[in-house]
């Protein structure tokens, strides 16, 4: 079958990310935080004291992306890292007044972009997510 490029799964899907991804920022810009570092520090609040490793394999991140965001949030005093091998890492008092403060943010990112997508829009991702969780 022959596609034209702007078909591409991948890119649209991309495009998408992106059109959320500023949605975050414009409300995030204020705590100079990532929505990458807040995705982080969210579940790490979930995990308690967790190997580095495991945070990307819960989140699908790449293994440089959480070393470099845990790095940075660990230079803001979010995050304490063990110097093992395989380092543990865990929220700072810090972290966790941060994840507190984020949360309602966070919630009312979600209010707006669920009212945008709406139910048809919303049950098209979990159609995704369903047909690409290999």
């Amino acid at each position: 079958m022959k596609y034209d490029y702007s078909q591409c799964v991948g890119s649209r899907l991309r495009k998408l990310s992106r059109m959320v991804d500023n949605q975050f920022r414009m409300h995030l810009g204020a705590f100079d935080i990532t929505e990458n570092q807040m995705t982080i520090l969210f579940a790490m609040s979930k995990m308690k004291k967790v190997e580095q490793g495991r945070i990307g394999k819960y989140l699908f991140l790449e293994k440089s992306t959480v070393s470099r965001n845990i790095k940075l949030l660990e230079k803001r005093g979010l995050v304490e890292r063990s110097a093992d091998y395989r380092p543990m890492i865990e929220l700072t008092k810090e972290g966790y007044e941060m994840v507190d403060t984020l949360t309602p943010i966070w919630e009312g990112i979600m209010d707006n972009l669920t009212h945008q997508l709406g139910d048809a829009g919303l049950d098209g991702l979990k159609t995704i997510e369903h047909k690409l969780n290999i």
